[in-house]
């Protein structure tokens, strides 16, 4: 069943009206008339609703049935530093599929691309634009919320938020004897902690001086195993590995 992300709520008699480009994709697209079904997510929720009317804007009736919600147990946000062509592209796509809550990009020492302020919002509009499709796709009931880029300082005032963060680090995975991940989430898991950020580096990965400066604030190494692993592959290795533990 088709799944849409809007904005507004249903009013006292149960209905909503759906504008813009979903109603486009509604009836131009899909091609819908009254009485078909579709997903209404709102603040959310999922729920079943009628077209009970199709113009310029599409009228639909909550029928009272709701999906059940898919979301993670745990919000977990990525950070990751600013990579090169649309490799950030892949990543909102990607680990939104696999449950992210958030994406927050930030300018790493060893980021070869530098953000345009002046296409930014494009840039960031295009990237959530991604990240409701993959939610629509995925049948999510949260669009991931994708942030402007932030400095190394911005990242590092985040860290008190949330209750445990950790670093994929590359040299890490050159050590004979490494901390396994699926070791430190089952502590996370036990303790029933409510957040996660992951922080990846760029192409290169984080610096010496960066690692250094994450773990004094008090966050912690994560081994994805003895391969090295590109920029926009560690995020899903890691969501995944979240998933299989929380989920």
């Amino acid at each position: 069943m088709q799944r849409y992300f809007v904005n507004e709520q249903f009013d006292e008699q149960g209905q909503l009206e759906i504008v813009g480009e979903n109603a486009k994709h509604i009836s131009k697209v899909m091609r819908m008339q009254s009485g078909d079904e579709i997903v209404v997510v709102t603040n959310g929720q999922a729920y079943i609703s009628e077209i009970i009317d199709i113009d310029v804007a599409v009228i639909v009736h909550n029928t009272g049935r709701t999906v059940p919600s898919p979301e993670m147990p745990i919000l977990v946000d990525i950070a990751c530093g600013l990579p090169k062509g649309d490799k950030l592209e892949l990543i909102a796509q990607k680990a939104t599929e696999l449950g992210m809550h958030a994406l927050i990009p930030f300018a790493a020492e060893r980021s070869i691309v530098k953000w345009d302020d002046k296409k930014g919002e494009k840039k960031t509009e295009r990237l959530q634009k991604i990240t409701q499709e993959a939610a629509e796709q995925s049948h999510r009931t949260y669009v991931p919320q994708i942030q402007q880029p932030i400095s190394f300082k911005e990242l590092l005032a985040l860290i008190p938020q949330y209750d445990a963060v950790f670093i994929a680090d590359e040299e890490d995975a050159k050590q004979l004897e490494r901390t396994k991940f699926a070791d430190k989430l089952k502590k996370v898991y036990d303790s029933k902690l409510e957040s996660i950020l992951c922080i990846f580096g760029p192409e290169g990965g984080i610096s010496r001086q960066e690692s250094a400066s994450l773990l004094q604030a008090g966050a912690e190494t994560m081994s994805l195993g003895p391969r090295i692993l590109r920029a926009e592959t560690a995020p899903l290795y890691a969501l995944s590995a979240i998933s299989y533990e929380f989920e």
